[in-house]
């Protein structure tokens, strides 16, 4: 089977999302597929798809996510695509494959614009379609759709950075609270501000990724995420970052972290977790995996706080995690993706 791993892209992830397609495309080579990994944004050459080795080129390499986010006004300048955010040839090369394996993170990987413009070609690949992609990365729209399907999330406010009313803020949410662009992952642009001094520079930062953006109540208490396989409900893993909270840094960098997987946790919390889950799954019309972040208050309630429709698979990730807890190593996990794909 020809199998097309696409990864990078033109994304504030885009380190994570190499990092998660060159172990992707190692892993299923040695499973015994062929298979070709490619950046999305910056194409491949017209000549190279008509090489007889073109799905036998993976040749072993791994990427690193470093501590800082990408500089995507320099990889602009460097690539010449302009505007364009799928890269030349990539379509073409899509369509010489059996399945193309999504290994992105972010921006147009993740929104649905990519999904749609596969469906489009007829072309076949991992994880939820357009529509569900869609309401996923959107924070705001996929909050109204858990509180609609009765899954737990904090109260927010949806507002523009540049017409930011402070009363309006104070007075739904308040501190301390939680900014962060509606439409990344990966904690890219979060901050938890806890007082008014805080606030403003929070804003900031927030706005270097978007000027919409979510500012949510902030919940104390347990972080746990769940993920979600071919209907099932994966084992809860809880998160303790070393120092501060679960951001960028200590997410992709080795020892910022610790993950207990199984989470211990009561089997009443584990039961309430894995129900809200698959209705927030079926909530966002999701398909084939998915993985969900939640905070548990002091009372035991847990609140869901987004969903991963791509979720990470680099070193540190969580889903490889909750899948080598349920006796599924991390090839045999990349080959349940492709099956799913196939028949979906």
């Amino acid at each position: 089977m020809n199998i097309l791993v696409l990864a990078g892209g033109y994304s504030p992830e885009r380190d994570v999302s190499l990092t998660s397609g060159s172990l992707i495309a190692n892993a299923l080579k040695r499973e015994g597929e062929m298979v070709c990994l490619a950046d999305v944004y910056l194409g491949i050459d017209e000549g190279d798809l008509e090489k007889e080795d073109l799905f036998n080129s993976v040749e072993g390499e791994v990427y690193k996510v470093t501590n800082s986010v990408p500089d995507l006004k320099a990889l602009k300048e460097s690539s010449g695509n302009g505007d364009a955010l799928i890269g030349r040839g990539i379509i073409e090369l899509c369509r010489k494959a059996d399945v193309v394996f999504l290994a992105l993170h972010g921006a147009m990987g993740e929104n649905g614009q990519l999904q749609a413009t596969l469906d489009n070609y007829g072309i076949k690949y991992t994880g939820s379609g357009y529509v569900g992609s869609l309401l996923a990365m959107d924070k705001d729209i996929s909050k109204k759709m858990f509180v609609g399907a009765g899954v737990n999330t904090p109260d927010w406010i949806y507002v523009s950075v540049k017409n930011f009313n402070r009363a309006y803020f104070e007075e739904k949410i308040g501190y301390p609270c939680v900014i962060k662009p509606c439409s990344c992952g990966s904690s890219v642009g979060i901050s938890i501000v806890e007082n008014e001094t805080e606030l403003d520079a929070a804003l900031c930062f927030a706005e270097k990724y978007e000027e919409y953006i979510l500012i949510e109540k902030k919940i104390e208490g347990r972080e746990l995420t769940v993920g979600i396989l071919d209907g099932e409900v994966l084992p809860v893993i809880e998160i303790i970052p070393t120092e501060g909270f679960y951001d960028y840094t200590n997410k992709y960098q080795a020892g910022k972290t610790l993950e207990i997987c199984p989470a211990e946790i009561s089997e009443q919390l584990k039961d309430e977790v894995g129900k809200q889950t698959k209705l927030a799954f079926d909530a966002l019309r999701l398909a084939g995996y998915a993985r969900f972040d939640y905070m548990v208050d002091k009372d035991g309630k847990p609140w869901c706080l987004e969903a991963n429709t791509l979720p990470g698979m680099t070193p540190t990730s969580l889903l490889p995690q909750m899948a080598a807890a349920n006796g599924m190593d991390y090839g045999k996990l990349c080959l349940k993706i492709v099956e799913l794909a196939l028949n979906k």
